[in-house]
């Protein structure tokens, strides 16, 4: 039997397989609201067989957006819109639906990726203020960021709080929080991008302290059926920057806390991280964090083939595999891949008439 198409549990919540889809950013929004162009992507991604489909990284505050045309969860109108895709989805699929929430600090208030995705000015219509741990610019020629005070520290804490309650209104099953590439959470842990002198920054214990608070503020939130999961950057890819010595540290006191599971990815922080890019680079650094934890793990960033996917989880490098430009690519990729190891997947019964000769035990309705 195919490791990669057996079960798995998230603490309460079991997946069917372990194949997952990572939050993709789609700057595709108006207001922070889904819409038509979410339904037909998610809606497609929802048939794809895979085990947990996580909705993009959604901001949880107008300023907290990467773009102006990021999703979002601060308000009933983007509660509302995004409810129409959920529902969608539990209409015509048991994959299991994650949300990722979400805070861009310094790298928020830019124009959409295909449009260079330059940081666009405060006094820009499509621009604001950005956030972060200390003024210091992502990039040279960015407009600084503000440095969260005492007060916008207990704001960002509550706006997580309140977007964690609207999720579960949504009826989602599982939260991750987004603490990697670069942005506010990511930044807060990273001394490169914070230059705190009190309690939030300095030290490690410091540095780890806002998610950690943030961790805490949506677990208290969150029903126990639902996990809570964390995605890090396991390293900057700079010297004197976040690593993975400090990632198992946080690792552990997410472990502590109630963590369902870390989703390792990397970089992000700086644009002058030197990425060792090639098919599983990550890996390593999810295998150190499930070898000095208890905690389950996702592995993502150029898995794209079945065998080596598989691979990755009879080895017990990781407990889940993400698998995010080649699902885009081929939203069919779980179909392919269970076909070419013997595994089965999910299939709506208006497609059970397309499988292959020979395959006819592909599919279960």
């Amino acid at each position: 039997m195919s490791t990669l198409f057996s079960p798995f549990a998230l603490g309460p919540l079991t997946l069917e397989n372990r194949i997952v889809i990572p939050p993709m950013c789609q700057y595709s929004s108006k207001d922070g609201q889904a819409n038509d162009w979410h339904l037909a992507h998610y809606g497609t991604l929802s048939l794809s067989g895979a085990g947990l489909l996580i909705i993009e990284a959604t901001a949880v505050t107008p300023e907290g957006r990467i773009s102006w045309a990021d999703l979002g969860l601060w308000s009933d109108e983007c509660e509302n819109a995004l409810s129409r895709v959920l529902a969608f989805i539990r209409a015509n699929s048991p994959i299991r639906v994650a949300i990722q929430l979400a805070h861009a600090g310094r790298k928020g208030s830019c124009d959409l990726p295909w449009k260079g995705g330059g940081n666009i000015p405060s006094g820009d219509p499509d621009g604001w203020t950005t956030l972060a741990p200390s003024p210091l610019c992502y990039t040279p020629g960015d407009e600084p960021p503000q440095a969260l005070d005492e007060p916008g520290l207990r704001r960002l804490r509550e706006a997580f709080a309140l977007a964690g309650l609207r999720a579960v209104k949504l009826g989602v099953d599982c939260v991750e929080l987004h603490c990697a590439h670069g942005y506010l959470l990511h930044e807060f842990l990273s001394p490169l991008s914070n230059h705190r002198s009190d309690d939030y920054g300095g030290s490690l214990e410091n540095r780890m302290r806002l998610p950690l608070q943030v961790f805490q503020a949506l677990r208290a939130v969150l029903p126990a059926h639902i996990p809570l999961g964390v995605r890090i950057s396991a390293t900057d890819w700079v010297q004197g920057g976040w690593d993975d010595e400090q990632s198992v540290v946080f690792a552990r006191r997410l472990e502590e806390l109630g963590a369902a599971y870390i989703h390792v990815s990397s970089g992000g922080l700086a644009p002058e991280q030197k990425i060792p890019v090639g098919p599983g680079y990550q890996l390593p650094l999810a295998e150190r964090i499930k070898a000095e934890t208890g905690l389950p793990v996702m592995a993502v960033g150029l898995i794209t083939e079945p065998k080596q996917a598989e691979n990755i989880i009879a080895s017990s490098q990781a407990d889940l595999v993400a698998l995010g430009r080649a699902m885009l690519y081929n939203p069919r990729w779980a179909w392919h891949a269970a076909a070419e190891l013997g595994g089965q997947v999910y299939a709506p019964p208006q497609y059970l008439r397309c499988q292959p000769h020979g395959l006819e035990h592909l599919f279960r309705d």
